[in-house]
């Protein structure tokens, strides 16, 4: 797996991934940045997100479960001092489906969390990472 970022201008930088899909990064405005794009931080936190959520789905249409929308909503705390790592990281799911077993659920981000999601288990070696969800019946 492969990345390369490349600095754009002033605090903004272009990053490609292996696999050709591009996105703008930019700092704060203290620094230069514009708000051209998301903070590197920002990044992870979305990162863990996205990682956690396609397990998520992943998982509960193995299970096949009913489920017709899934959304993360992730918090993260960071250090007051440098390195400002994250302390702390919460996710909590909102899955949507026409009878869903709350079990399932609840196995499907306990599975992300604790095998499958790579990003968070990696974070979680300088970061309490907690999680918890809610079903929404259409």
């Amino acid at each position: 797996m492969k990345a390369r970022v490349k600095w754009a201008e002033q605090a903004a930088f272009i990053a490609e991934s292996g696999s050709g899909h591009a996105i703008v990064i930019d700092g704060p405005e203290h620094i230069g940045g514009r708000n051209l794009g998301p903070r590197p931080m920002e990044l992870m936190l979305m990162s863990v997100g996205a990682c956690s959520s396609v397990d998520v789905v992943y998982i509960l249409k193995r299970a096949r479960q009913p489920i017709s929308d899934c959304y993360v909503e992730v918090e993260g705390t960071r250090a007051e001092t440098e390195p400002k790592v994250f302390t702390a990281i919460h996710l909590h799911f909102v899955v949507s489906g026409d009878g869903l077993n709350a079990s399932q659920v609840k196995r499907a981000v306990a599975l992300s969390a604790e095998k499958y999601c790579s990003a968070s288990i990696m974070l979680a070696r300088t970061a309490e990472i907690t999680h918890s969800f809610e079903i929404v019946e259409v």
